[in-house]
C-alpha cells in the first residue's frame, strides 16, 4: 500500500509538474496573494475570482521545484467551484496530511477530494519538502482572506 501511494506520489508530481494545470493570470481575478519559500526560491502568485463567495476561477504564476509547482496545480483543480469556507477546509485538511503523522481532518472535505490530497501526504516524509507543497496554499490561503502575501513563517 505504501509503495502504491509512494509511486502515485512520483507519477502526480511528474504529470502535475511538467503540465501545471491553470497556469496563468485570469483577467477577472479580484484577489491576488503571493508565496515564497526563501529558502528554495518558490515563488508563486494566486490569483483567486470570488463571485457569492464562491471560488469561481483559481490560477497561479511563478516558478518552483516540481513539488511545489505540482501541489499548486492540483490545489486549482481541486478549490475551483468549492465555497470559500469549503478552500478554506480544503487548505486546512491538506496542511494537516502534510505536516501531521495523525492529520486532524476538519469534518466536511468529501472522501474524493481527500484521495487526491492524500497523494500529496507522502511529502510529510521528507520535512525539507513540506514547504515546498503547501506554498501555494498558504498564498491560496492568503488571497481567500484578502491579504497580498503569505508569510513564510505561517508554513
Amino acid at each position: 500500500m505504501m509503495d502504491d501511494l509512494r509511486e502515485l506520489y512520483q507519477e502526480v508530481i511528474l504529470d502535475h509538474g511538467k503540465n501545471p494545470r491553470n497556469f496563468r493570470h485570469p483577467d477577472d481575478a479580484n484577489r491576488e496573494a503571493k508565496g515564497e519559500n526563501p529558502m528554495c526560491g518558490d515563488r508563486f502568485m494566486v490569483y483567486l475570482t470570488l463571485k457569492d463567495g464562491v471560488v469561481d476561477d483559481v490560477a497561479f504564476q511563478g516558478r518552483g521545484c516540481a513539488i511545489s509547482t505540482a501541489s499548486a496545480s492540483m490545489m486549482t483543480e481541486l478549490v475551483r467551484g468549492k465555497s470559500a469556507a469549503e478552500a478554506e477546509k480544503l487548505f486546512h485538511a491538506f496542511h494537516e496530511l502534510c505536516t501531521q503523522d495523525e492529520p486532524d481532518i476538519p469534518e466536511g472535505v468529501d472522501d474524493e477530494t481527500m484521495e487526491k490530497l492524500m497523494v500529496m501526504s507522502g511529502v510529510r516524509q521528507f520535512p525539507v519538502r513540506v514547504k515546498c507543497a503547501t506554498l501555494a496554499w498558504h498564498a491560496m490561503n492568503a488571497a481567500l482572506h484578502g491579504e497580498a502575501a503569505a508569510s513564510s513563517d505561517q508554513f
